[in-house]
């Protein structure tokens, strides 16, 4: 996929093939999913000195693999991540974390690492426990298929509902030389990050100091995962985890132009991912990206989340219809005390609200505009200086059949 919306740096290059240096990946079927395909994924760092750095889920009902690695698992130092599809083991209670302790111990013995160096994730069904047997068969199955290309394998291991594997694989250059970078997600309902089950994984032969890692994960995750939307809720299981083995050619120094262009790389991988996400959707049709300027910080992230989430604005983004009423009722509930409210809204760049009243627009032109893939919705509000943008798929009847009948 492509998107005017994520721009490819020069000293990105795509380059499908192996996992960076010192990675191995595998993913294979042990039975978790009812369909019978692959569900348990393996991904090990061979390096010793592997740095890491992850995110979760802010939402308040954590997943165990979730608590698991907050609590147990040393994140900046993980050499592995097991992780399986068709069950969440979410809202599993005591079980639920022994379940995910054994899945971990069980991961650690086979690759041989520390138990504490090992990441879990999940995503599928919630409430439902994870059956240990096929768990262990399928990690001890997921080692013997380690191989440096089995990034393809691990992709679709992870997937749900998701109707195409989300993956990257780029060549970077930088001053002092070339890294490697590969990313493996997924996610396509229940999707509105607070950093969908959405779940991503980076490996880079890259060497980083601890702290580095941390920040440009941290950065590029707030400028992805954190800014998109299918259906605006919030996952259980969401978690994000960058790998670094320090095998290839380049260190990359703190504050230096190699971390620059590195986390331009970054960020462009996870965008990309993010925008994929938001294209598979359930049943997706469009994709939107609404802008919002003036005011504060918090009061424009609020904003451009109330009118990504709308099921109104999702509607009227998959019918082609360009009913700008509905945007501005949803900013109208994000900042219901600002009354009355001086809105200015774009769609595309076709005006249709200034100071927050109608304004004539060429109806033609903005017919023909929300036609397209992919619609941009720009909302000024009063003020200057703050700016957020938020990425979000449309509400189509293919979601909903997919929704209903999730379980059954």
């Amino acid at each position: 996929m492509s998107s005017r919306w994520v721009e490819q740096p020069e000293h990105v290059v795509d380059a499908p093939g192996a996992l960076p240096a010192g990675f191995r990946a595998s993913g294979v079927a042990c039975g978790l999913k009812a369909s019978g395909g692959p569900d348990m994924g393996l991904i090990v760092s061979d390096a010793p000195e592997t740095v890491s750095a992850a995110r979760f889920t802010r939402s308040g009902v954590l997943a165990a693999p979730v608590l698991l690695c907050q609590e147990r698992c040393r994140l900046d130092a993980l050499r592995a991540v097991v992780a399986n599809s068709g069950n969440a083991n979410a809202a599993t209670g005591r079980r639920g974390i022994d379940d995910a302790a054994r899945m971990q111990g069980a991961a650690a013995m086979a690759v041989g690492v520390a138990p504490e160096q090992v990441a879990v994730a999940s995503t599928g069904v919630i409430g439902v426990p994870l059956p240990p047997d096929p768990v262990t068969k399928g990690i001890l199955a997921a080692r013997a298929a380690l191989a440096t290309d089995g990034d393809e394998a691990f992709g679709e291991a992870i997937r749900t509902t998701d109707l195409f594997a989300k993956r990257v694989a780029v060549d970077v250059r930088l001053p002092s030389g070339k890294v490697r970078l590969t990313a493996q997600a997924k996610g396509a309902g229940m999707i509105s990050p607070a950093f969908a089950t959405m779940l991503c994984f980076v490996q880079t032969d890259a060497g980083l100091a601890p702290e580095t890692a941390d920040l440009l994960l941290g950065v590029c995750v707030r400028r992805s995962f954190d800014r998109i939307s299918v259906d605006g809720q919030l996952s259980t299981n969401d978690t994000a985890i960058l790998m670094a083995s320090g095998a290839g050619a380049v260190q990359i120094a703190p504050e230096s132009e190699d971390e620059l262009r590195f986390g331009e790389a970054l960020d462009f991988a996870l965008r990309h991912l993010a925008l994929e996400m938001v294209r598979d959707g359930e049943g997706s049709r469009r994709r939107g990206r609404v802008m919002v300027h003036g005011g504060d910080d918090a009061t424009v992230v609020r904003v451009a989340r109330a009118v990504a989430n709308s099921p109104l604005v999702k509607a009227a983004l998959h019918g082609g219809d360009p009913n700008w009423g509905r945007i501005a009722q949803a900013v109208g509930a994000a900042v219901p005390d600002a009354a009355p409210l001086a809105l200015d809204v774009w769609i595309e760049d076709v005006q249709v609200c200034s100071s927050g009243a109608a304004v004539p627009y060429d109806v033609p032109a903005l017919a023909q505009a929300v036609a397209r893939d992919e619609v941009e919705y720009t909302i000024g509000l009063p003020g200057e200086g703050a700016e957020a943008e938020v990425f979000f798929s449309d509400l189509s009847h293919e979601y909903v059949t997919i929704n209903a009948d999730y379980t059954t």
